[in-house]
């Protein structure tokens, strides 16, 4: 996102400036800060005018940044990534406390993070034709999308690779585009809903248990990234015994009704 994107709505409140106690040796200057978190100082400015992050320490005319700064950027920096505006950004950025430290703002930062790492590739339609071993129509790349397979990126084509074989091969058996856009309907919808109630039971039940104990933001990290394979394992399960249990279900229905096809 650019330093001239706007928001279409008025800049948020200054957040107070970072005036809290900082040792020494974790004050950063403007260029050190950018460098930190790879952001130009052009942007770094205009998030700071728009209230996302603080101002600046004074030391008599120089501008000094803590951790503070730090942390907030780089959630700035995560959100965008994930494809956020700046009016989103500013949103999600008001529910976090003020007063957070930097290790409860990484907290968030890992909330955010991808749960399960699948390489993606940049392509060219001409890469990814090569790749597929075959033409591929504009209904066969409506499919491959439909699947996740792959989406474009206004020159070119994000693709999971491991995936692209598997797609291909729905399309050679004639798989119907508008099934795998219902298909993807109904895992986003579900998919959300799942997302939406397992956040809040890590937020009201998980972290206030470690928190109450002590335990540390470090800590808390670790646990998030633990419970990852084991969240998506879990959900692969659960999904697999639905599936055959309505199976069953259907079965004996007709079975019950004198219809065994």
């Amino acid at each position: 996102m650019g330093a001239t994107s706007s928001s279409g709505e008025g800049a948020r409140e200054p957040l107070p400036r970072a005036d809290a106690p900082a040792k020494p040796e974790e004050l950063l200057t403007l260029e050190e800060l950018t460098t930190r978190v790879g952001m130009s100082v052009r942007n770094v400015r205009f998030y700071t005018s728009k209230g996302l992050v603080p101002p600046p320490i004074r030391r008599g005319r120089s501008g000094f940044y803590t951790p503070d700064h730090v942390s907030r950027l780089e959630l700035v920096r995560e959100l965008q990534s994930h494809g956020f505006t700046l009016s989103a950004i500013e949103k999600y950025l008001a529910a976090v406390p003020e007063d957070a430290s930097p290790e409860q703002i990484a907290l968030h930062r890992t909330m955010l993070a991808p749960w399960q790492a699948e390489a993606v590739v940049e392509m060219t339609t001409e890469e990814l034709v090569s790749r597929a071993g075959r033409d591929l129509g504009p209904d066969d790349l409506r499919l491959l999308e439909a699947l996740r397979i792959l989406h474009p990126t206004g020159d070119g084509w994000a693709v999971t690779p491991t995936q692209l074989a598997v797609g291909v091969g729905l399309i050679e058996l004639g798989f119907p585009t508008e099934a795998a856009v219902a298909a993807g309907e109904v895992y986003a919808r579900h998919g959300r809903q799942v997302a939406e109630e397992l956040n809040e039971l890590f937020r009201t039940m998980v972290w206030p248990a470690y928190k109450e104990a002590g335990a540390s933001a470090e800590s808390i990290r670790e646990v998030v990234e633990r419970i990852k394979p084991l969240s998506i394992a879990s959900l692969v399960s659960a999904y697999e015994q639905a599936m055959d249990e309505t199976r069953r279900e259907r079965i004996r229905a007709r079975t019950e009704r004198g219809s065994p096809s």
